[in-house]
């Protein structure tokens, strides 16, 4: 062993004892890589026995022949040697091997990096996932056979390998390992799209290995790896336009509020998932909350981007419409669950300005479903939640239905109701100052007070007031065109 370690040469020598057949040193080794199972395999390699290297130990054992420095200028094909070629031909031929090296390495991680074995591995992952999978199969590499074993790995399609095929295998990677795979993956040129995509894939699934407690809070312990983790994620986020999903981003940014991570981080994530809400869906909105005690989805994530949003627009006539409508139908999406508040309801139909909705259907719809999912609450609750509508805004077929809508409050449907007889009686009058007059002073006196039974009742002879005076209009209508018609077959 000393003919073929300078480590174990050096102390050999310098305890004078070599070569003495008594009092042989004692030699302690401390903080060896790999420990005593790699330090066996080197013994039995300097005794010219058989090693068997594998991928799971052949990262540990190049660290333990370069602690023991057994170099070439020692003895020729000596264990670095050796072990380097065979770490070598192992990255080049077989990917599931790559893996495996990278998981060897965690318990050797310092020394893995200054030997640049984890460089070498991402290296070799970058490098296949940039080429195309066809390329494997053509010369008999394993790759692909391996990946379309993963559980969640493309299936084949039209003989062509989805561009993916690498995330699954990426996935079980350490955080260290994986960003520094990401690093030398956007270096080889893959598609920034791919690389986003890869980041949310690993994200997720190491998000679902955490178990949350109460306030949506990890349990201690974790709470510092989250953060530095969480941290990380975002800065080695591509920068393209629409690189990464908004929905992704919003799960980041609930993450690193949560962790509290650096404030400058949070506000940069808040303002490019601002920038991207125009071409969001409403279920991109959609981040569930890790506490079960609370609604179902995370409300207030998505109105301090609503509200940066509003800080960053210079022209928001138009582009306000676009979220307008977002913010309607994310509405109504989350208006089924039973824990929203109605203060929470309102507070999002309120986030947007006035002329941000060019009609309020979809704010009815919202509404409807609400009152609908939330049979328990009082008038005045049920009040509140209209208060955001607009009874001008909404179309003819809304105010139809909202008309028969036992679930609107007596005094909302009172003015809706009241506002399609005005509309109504419009074209069968040539002046309606006088119809609107009384009817604004009907409004203004029952708003004054709480609707009694009779009122109550009286709104109700007024909708049927209202579907009387619509068939009485339908029929003046066809009245009008037959004798239209008419006319033109007496003209000569």
């Amino acid at each position: 062993m000393v003919s073929k370690s300078g480590y174990l040469n050096r102390l050999v020598f310098e305890s004078g004892s070599y070569g003495e057949k008594t009092n042989v040193p004692k030699i302690q080794i401390d903080n060896f890589p790999g420990g005593a199972d790699i330090f066996e395999l080197v013994v039995k390699f300097c005794y010219g026995w058989k090693v068997d290297l594998t991928a799971a130990n052949v990262a540990p054992v190049i660290c333990a022949a370069h602690f023991l420095e057994m170099g070439e200028d020692f003895k020729r094909g000596n264990l670095i040697s050796r072990t380097e070629t065979f770490l070598s031909f192992m990255l080049l031929t077989s990917w599931k091997d790559i893996f495996q090296i990278l998981k060897s390495c965690e318990a050797v991680s310092s020394w893995a990096k200054e030997l640049h074995i984890l460089k070498r591995c991402s290296e070799a992952i970058a490098w296949k996932a940039s080429i195309d999978p066809k390329t494997f199969a053509s010369r008999g590499d394993d790759t692909f056979q391996f990946t379309t074993q993963s559980n969640n790995a493309e299936k084949l399609q039209h003989g062509s390998v989805a561009e993916n095929w690498w995330f699954e295998d990426v996935s079980f990677l350490r955080i260290d390992h994986f960003l520094e795979v990401i690093e030398y993956v956007k270096r080889k040129g893959v598609r920034s799209e791919l690389v986003g995509s890869c980041i949310a894939h690993w994200t997720a699934k190491w998000i679902s290995q955490i178990h949350f407690g109460k306030h949506n809070l990890p349990e201690h312990r974790t709470h510092r790896l989250l953060k530095v983790t969480a941290e990380s994620l975002i800065n080695v986020l591509p920068e393209e336009t629409n690189s990464i999903s908004c929905n992704f981003l919003l799960h980041l940014l609930k993450l690193g509020t949560m962790m509290r991570i650096n404030v400058e981080q949070l506000n940069k994530l808040e303002r490019r998932i601002a920038c991207m809400l125009e071409q969001c869906s409403a279920s991109d909105l959609l981040v569930k909350n890790y506490d079960k005690s609370t609604t179902l989805y995370d409300v207030k994530i998505v109105l301090k981007v609503v509200q940066s949003y509003l800080s960053l627009i210079w022209n928001p006539a138009p582009r306000l419409h676009v979220v307008g409508r977002l913010m309607d139908e994310y509405l109504t999406m989350i208006s089924r669950d039973e824990k929203l508040s109605v203060e929470q309801f309102q507070l999002i139909a309120d986030v947007l300005p006035k002329n941000s909705r060019v009609r309020d259907d979809n704010l009815y719809r919202a509404i409807d479903v609400y009152l609908k999912a939330h049979p328990s609450l009082t008038e005045d609750e049920r009040t509140s939640v209209c208060r955001a509508m607009d009874y001008h805004k909404l179309s003819q077929e809304a105010r139809g239905h909202a008309m028969k809508n036992q679930r609107l409050p007596s005094y909302v449907s009172m003015r809706i109701s009241l506002l399609e007889q005005v509309k109504m009686a419009k074209p069968m009058t040539g002046s309606v100052s006088d119809y609107q007059r009384t009817i604004s002073e009907s409004i203004i006196r029952l708003s004054k007070g709480c609707l009694s039974v009779t009122q109550q009742n009286e709104i109700k002879m007024m909708k049927i007031e209202v579907m009387k005076m619509k068939m009485q209009l339908n029929a003046l209508q066809m009245c009008k065109m037959q004798m239209q018609r008419q006319v033109k077959g007496c003209t000569f």
